[in-house]
């Protein structure tokens, strides 16, 4: 999916001396749980300030008018998406529960980069497995744009996001059919797709952006895929950064600042209890079918225990294994280092004198 260097929870920069000192005070552990987060998330600092935030209309006119993503279905190489547009959508994500959420992303384009300023939350009707954008969506969605308008925000629609909870980031076929009529339509626009539970299980932003390849286009030097058919089922995932700016300090202090205590005292391991038990089942389903196979091709003859499909089954039944484990590690390991921090800091003083 995304091309991002996962990294710990917490990221163990300090030493766990420096981090009892820095966690004595409310505000020293508020700080310590945005840097965190901040961190792991590998969220950038822009330096100049004001530059990604100018809107030249003129510039994003003639981008639209010269239409290169047309020319070259690999145009764009990089998405960019603000702190706080992150922010807001895994916030939004996490409120739907197990159900599917949307929203639209508001931005602009920039050489062959996407940029992604704002994300706002569409009234749409979700299920565990899909969601149903009816008139009033849209009809809200024009009403949100046209008022951003008026407070100076010219960025256009960009975009749309909606949630996987529990079963990762990747376009189903209706999501497939949804963005080719986006990027038929109303081009350039991207699909997000973001889930919230193993964005808490991983401690990181579980995210993948993408764009469908025209059709009649087939990508070169690229198998066909076991799953699904090319170029209409066939996505394409981007590298994905975030950024943020001075002005979005605020902003972002004030969400972080209602928030961060229920995040500093939560536990992945309870909070999603329900999703890595069913990792687990869904885990054993997958190695007693790979072992079936494997079985069978001993037993019968009738199938090679080397078959392609048998040992893709098999990998990817490993690979999910070891995500597994490392986000059940993840969350121990958090659950360690908050015992330390914080209740046994008085009987490690106790124990000096």
């Amino acid at each position: 999916m995304i091309h991002v260097k996962y990294v710990y929870e917490f990221g163990l920069v300090y030493s766990f001396k420096e981090v009892k000192e820095m966690a004595s005070t409310s505000s020293d552990q508020n700080i310590i749980a945005q840097k965190t987060w901040e961190m792991s998330n590998n969220i950038e600092t822009i330096s100049t300030v004001d530059e990604i935030y100018r809107y030249d209309r003129k510039e994003q006119q003639d981008i639209l008018a010269a239409k290169p993503w047309e020319k070259d279905p690999h145009f764009f190489k990089d998405i960019k998406i603000s702190a706080l547009a992150l922010l807001k959508m895994v916030m939004h994500a996490r409120s739907g529960g197990t159900l599917e959420v949307m929203g639209l992303l508001l931005g602009k384009v920039t050489a062959n980069t996407m940029i992604v300023m704002d994300s706002f939350a569409l009234p749409v009707e979700g299920t565990e497995t899909r969601v149903n954008a009816q008139a009033q969506a849209y009809e809200y969605m024009t009403a949100y744009i046209e008022a951003a308008k008026q407070v100076g925000r010219q960025e256009n629609a960009i975009g749309w996001y909606h949630s996987h909870p529990g079963y990762g980031c990747w376009l189903s076929g209706i999501d497939v059919s949804t963005q080719m009529l986006n990027q038929n339509f109303q081009e350039p626009f991207v699909a997000i797709v973001i889930d919230p539970v193993r964005t808490i299980s991983a401690g990181k932003v579980c995210l993948g952006a993408f764009r469908t390849y025209p059709k009649g286009y087939k990508p070169a030097n690229e198998e066909p895929s076991e799953y699904q058919t090319i170029p209409l089922n066939k996505i394409e995932d981007f590298e994905v950064s975030y950024f943020k700016s001075s002005l979005d300090r605020r902003l972002l202090d004030s969400l972080w600042n209602k928030y961060w205590v229920n995040t500093l005292s939560s536990s992945s391991l309870l909070t999603n209890a329900d999703y890595t038990t069913g990792q687990i089942f869904d885990l054993s389903d997958k190695l007693e079918q790979s072992e079936v196979a494997l079985g069978r091709g001993f037993v019968l003859g009738g199938t090679d225990p080397h078959d392609r499909s048998t040992v893709e089954k098999l990998i990817k039944a490993t690979r999910d294994s070891s995500k597994t484990t490392i986000e059940v590690i993840h969350g121990l390991m958090a659950q360690v280092i908050k015992d330390k921090l914080f209740n046994q800091v008085g009987t490690n003083m106790t124990d000096s004198c």
